[in-house]
């Protein structure tokens, strides 16, 4: 659950809502309405007002009248109001989509009690409450869809606002600014000089786009783009804190128990380091022989860590609510998950370049060398498999909402299953395709360690392989031995 405001901000809140000369498309006054359908419609019909006219939150103010905008108090309580046997906070939750963030808050203002609603902007798509969008028609809430003209204006707002732009912060003076944010490590990270004076950090930060002015006044707004790169403390920004990496490691190779587990605080840009760090000191060692020399090297490739690690960063989808980057260690296997749906089909990854939800956060990224050039990181992660000998990386989507990538510790050829191996004859294909060369039984027997003498089993995973239209055959009037194989989506590409 987001952190709440200070009662002083919820106090300023509150008097410059009571100057608004009628109720407007963000805010609404009550007295002691606690119908948990009207509330719920209510929710629906701020969220989208508030992302049509560009509002950072909406709110639902109880105990005040609707006409004088007097305090006159309420007997409302959300907190023991229930639907049934459902608390109602939970109620009203499960019947939006997408889940947006709501909180509420409690004041004593003259002995009156004012139950104050904080509602967030819809994002991506409109806010639903029991599958109907509202919206706000100057004091009134009505259906969305009676309003042609207003649907299509919210619609061309949420198709124009990516996460970076956000605000995770409103309305903060200059010395919370440089509280809040690291700002030291953005000018280390990037090898500039430290300004003398704040003047001139501010300035930086600005130009960055990761905090903007707030109205043209004094104070500034701290952007998601700042907020999740560059926070002390994802904590103290109330819409990020469920964006923290995730990193648990189990006993074994289920689920069941749980050895360690941690969450990170930092933001992206200053915490990447020392996640990566965190992972390898977990993870297993196994003992390699180099130049007659014996010596551990984490289980998997830390390049392909860090790369894999990075993309969830990157590729996420910061709109899915109570969800964030998850890494997941068992004792043969490593997993990452990230929130979204691929913008890629995940049989492509290794050949077609990123497309990122959020661009602007994967270009800083690469600007400071935390992942790799566009396009070119996973075709590496690949190659380390190779190279290790480790079974090929699965890529999946996950109930239909999470993208997850799964790394394996070292097997033998006959623990490998049959999708292990096509699995890895497929990616093999690609990665030789995109390389300008071509897959070979000679080359595929490199690739899982296997001698000259035995490449009729080879032959086995390549049949395999065709038949389960992963790859095809290039050139289907060669001999067997000078035979080249392809991707399957290579052949439309040469057509």
């Amino acid at each position: 659950m987001p952190r709440s405001h200070p009662i002083e901000h919820l106090q300023d809140i509150l008097n410059e809502s009571l100057k608004l000369p009628k109720e407007t498309e963000w805010v609404e006054f009550k007295r002691n309405n606690a119908n948990p359908v009207d509330i719920g419609q209510r929710i629906s019909s701020l969220s989208n007002s508030a992302a049509l006219l560009s509002r950072t939150k909406a709110w639902m103010i109880w105990g005040i009248d609707n006409e004088t905008h007097e305090i006159v108090g309420t007997g409302f309580d959300p907190g023991s109001a229930k639907v049934g046997n459902e608390e109602l906070e939970n109620w009203l939750l499960r019947n939006l989509n997408p889940r947006i963030n709501f909180l509420f808050y409690r004041l004593g203002i003259n002995g009156n009690q004012v139950v104050m609603m904080e509602i967030w902007p819809a994002v991506r798509q409109p806010t639903q409450f029991q599958g109907v969008d509202y919206i706000r028609i100057g004091s009134y809430t009505k259906k969305l869809k009676d309003f042609p003209f207003k649907e299509r204006d919210l619609w061309r707002m949420l198709d124009q606002i990516p996460f970076e732009d956000g605000i995770a912060a409103e309305a903060v003076d200059a010395e919370n600014i440089l509280r809040l944010l690291d700002y030291s490590s953005y000018f280390d990270l990037l090898k500039l000089p430290l300004p003398e004076h704040n003047g001139g950090i501010l300035d930086a930060l600005e130009k960055e786009e990761f905090i903007a002015r707030a109205n043209g006044g004094k104070k500034w707004n701290i952007l998601n783009l700042g907020a999740i790169l560059f926070a002390k403390n994802l904590n103290d920004f109330r819409t990020l804190r469920r964006k923290a990496v995730r990193i648990i490691q189990y006993k074994g190779d289920s689920r069941l128990e749980t050895s360690h587990e941690k969450e990170g605080a930092k933001g992206y840009a200053i915490g990447f380091e020392g996640l990566i760090d965190y992972i390898a000191a977990l993870l297993p060692k196994i003992e390699v022989i180099d130049k007659a020399f014996r010596k551990d090297v984490p289980m998997f490739p830390l390049f392909s860590i860090r790369e894999l690690v990075a993309n969830a960063v990157i590729h996420q989808d910061f709109h899915a609510a109570g969800t964030s980057p998850v890494i997941e260690l068992f004792s043969t296997r490593m997993e990452i998950t990230n929130p979204g749906y691929p913008l890629v089909k995940v049989d492509r990854f290794l050949d077609s370049p990123p497309t990122s939800r959020n661009e602007t956060l994967a270009a800083f990224m690469r600007r400071i060398g935390l992942c790799e050039e566009r396009g070119s990181g996973i075709d590496k992660v690949v190659f380390q498999s190779e190279s290790f000998q480790l079974p090929a990386p699965l890529f999946e989507v996950v109930e239909d909402r999470h993208t997850r990538v799964t790394l394996f510790s070292q097997r033998i050829w006959k623990d490998m299953d049959k999708n292990d191996r096509i699995r890895a004859c497929y990616l093999h294909a690609c990665l030789k395709y995109v390389s300008r060369e071509y897959m070979t039984n000679a080359t595929l027997r490199e690739r899982f360690g296997i001698e000259t003498g035995n490449s009729a089993i080879v032959s086995r995973v390549i049949a395999d392989s065709i038949a389960a239209k992963r790859i095809l055959c290039y050139d289907d009037s060669a001999g067997p031995r000078g035979r080249k194989y392809i991707p399957w989506w290579a052949r439309n590409e040469q057509n």
